[in-house]
């Protein structure tokens, strides 16, 4: 068998899935709401039970504790109309106090980067990165998936794949690069979760001539494996200015199951490049017909088939207003054309020259 490469086309998907700007809006940078500073929005689902959204911050703590935010947005065939937020709440630990802004010692740093609502009970699981340090010394935070009340109380945490540890041994997920993605599919019995660049032992970063592979994991509620799999990220779009003091920045933030197709992703992949900026593109994947890899110890040079993938949307065409840092996403309602509404946020890292982006999209 060939070895993966990956950003190879994906016949065999099916009827291809299209999409189209329906709208967009700017929330205002930093705007003021029951004494929190709304920004960082990483994470977005819509809960069936109240037909609001939740938004999660990936504010550490720093401006304040560690929280989420509903909202209500008006939106139809014709555009994004308003947003208007209608509550927060922080993230309590097990003894009930928020999460205190990170310290070199502590052991308690913690990183909100994806947010999804129970389909069965509306409550919320929200996926966290840790924190691997960059030299000896500090402690490493594990990444997590969590359960939170409504109003943000602990309520417990999924098992993770072995995998998923960060290890001192150069194992594991590479520092910011753990759980950014997890979804529900299959009714919600199945928790499907993505790790937003590949492990140390399973290869290199991309760069502008190779791709790399990510693991995409599927459990069930209590957290036994039913799959792992490779998803093959896109290579580097663009040369780094070699003046900036940041390299290029790419991986997997969200991805969203088919609602009728339990092996059938959305997966969004979000790059920036220093003096290039963002591209951000959109795909529909498959887990049928990949590999299981959860036994496969390290995919470097390993011959196994990835998830096969087909380009949905490249947001430099849509006709956006600007393309920012999209992170979150999550299904609507169907509209009256039969296209299903897909909405998603970008987070603005609370940053001036960034927005806070909310785009509808047409998916049909």
């Amino acid at each position: 068998m060939a070895g993966a490469q990956p950003g190879d086309p994906a016949p065999g998907l099916g009827r291809a899935v299209q999409a189209r700007l329906l709208g967009e809006k700017t929330v205002p940078h930093k705007l003021a709401f029951q004494n929190t500073a709304v920004g960082g929005l990483s994470g977005i689902d819509r809960n069936p039970c109240t037909g609001e959204y939740v938004f999660i911050s990936d504010d550490r703590s720093y401006l304040q504790p560690a929280r989420f935010y509903t909202a209500r947005l008006d939106v139809d065939a014709s555009g994004v109309h308003a947003v208007d937020f209608t509550g927060t709440h922080p993230f309590l630990q097990p003894d009930g106090s928020v999460y205190p802004a990170p310290t070199l010692d502590d052991g308690k740093a913690v990183d909100p980067e994806e947010i999804r609502v129970d389909p069965r009970s509306c409550t919320y699981w929200w996926a966290q990165e840790g924190d691997r340090p960059k030299t000896a010394g500090p402690p490493v935070i594990q990444p997590s998936i969590q359960y939170a009340s409504a109003t943000g109380g602990y309520l417990g945490q999924l098992r993770l794949p072995a995998n998923y540890e960060i290890t001192m041994e150069e194992r594991g997920p590479r520092r910011n690069q753990a759980i950014e993605a997890i979804t529900f599919g299959f009714r919600g019995e199945v928790v499907t979760s993505a790790i937003e660049g590949p492990l140390l032992q399973d290869g290199p970063e991309p760069d502008v001539n190779n791709g790399a592979l990510v693991r995409v994991t599927q459990q069930n509620r209590d957290g036994r494996v039913l799959g792992q799999f490779a998803y093959p990220l896109e290579k580097i779009f663009a040369e780094n200015d070699p003046d900036s003091p940041w390299g290029p920045d790419t991986g997997v933030p969200s991805i969203l199951a088919f609602p009728d197709q339990p092996n059938r992703y959305l997966v969004l992949e979000r790059t920036w490049v220093a003096g290039a900026g963002y591209k951000i593109r959109l795909f529909d994947a498959t887990t049928r017909g990949a590999t299981d890899v959860r036994e496969i110890d390290s995919l470097a040079g390993q011959p196994v088939v990835p998830m096969r993938k087909k380009l949905v949307a490249d947001f430099d065409t849509l006709g956006l207003s600007a393309v920012d840092n999209t992170e979150g996403m999550t299904w609507g309602p169907d509209l009256p054309s039969g296209e299903r509404l897909l909405i998603l946020v970008s987070d603005d890292n609370f940053a001036q020259e960034a927005i806070t982006q909310i785009v509808a999209l047409g998916i049909r």
